[in-house]
This record gives C-alpha cells, sequence and structure tokens, in this order.
C-alpha cells in the first residue's frame, strides 16, 4: 500500500504522461530524481526505444543546480550527436523548480527545443 505522498505523486505523473508523448521527429526528454543522482533519457514511444541517456556520474557532477545544468548540457549535446534537435519535456511529476528547471534551462541553451 502506498503513502498519500507517493499515490498524489503517481496520481500527477499519469497525468502528465497522458499528455506528453515522444515520437520519433520529436521524443520525449524524461528526468528522474533520486535521492543521490539525476538521470535523464531521450525516448522515442513509439518505437519503445531510448535514444540518448546520461546521469550525473557521467556529467562528473555533483547532486545541485551546477550538477543539473552540466547534466543538461552533456544530454543536449548527446542529442545534437543523433541528429535531435526538438524534444517534450517530461518533468516526471517533480516540480519544475530548483534541479528540473536548471536541467531543462540547461539543455535549451545547448540547443534543445522544447
Amino acid at each position: 500500500m502506498l503513502t498519500k505522498k507517493l499515490q498524489n505523486r503517481q496520481r500527477r505523473k499519469r497525468r502528465i504522461r497522458a499528455r506528453v508523448k515522444g515520437t520519433s521527429l520529436r521524443p520525449r526528454l524524461s528526468v528522474y530524481r533520486s535521492l543521490r543522482s539525476l538521470y535523464v533519457q531521450v525516448i522515442d514511444d513509439e518505437a519503445g526505444k531510448t535514444i540518448a541517456s546520461s546521469s550525473l556520474k557521467e556529467a562528473k557532477g555533483k547532486l545541485s543546480l551546477d550538477g543539473a545544468k552540466k547534466l543538461g548540457t552533456l544530454i543536449a549535446a548527446k542529442a545534437k550527436e543523433k541528429k535531435i534537435e526538438k524534444v517534450v519535456f517530461d518533468r516526471n511529476a517533480y516540480k519544475y523548480h530548483g534541479r528540473i528547471k536548471a536541467l531543462a534551462d540547461a539543455a535549451r541553451e545547448g540547443g534543445l527545443q522544447f
């Protein structure tokens, strides 16, 4: 049985994912935030494949705003290598502030269009 907090998070996540779909032309940039790290994936939902992925460990950053910015620029560079310029941002039930916002802004500065 889930706690009320987790139930609310799952409900938010389902609500967001009902609207956000990744295609081959415009894949989904999905963010996962754990207690120790941040993970980002560029996903084509039609094919069910991950196109590019990265984590804070790979970006050699710490769990902070600066680390999130490093991760955003890294995933933007990886997406550019795969010739992806437009994505749909999936914040995954997290509030759009702090590390999530820093990551999104850095990915935009890296050349991705949301």
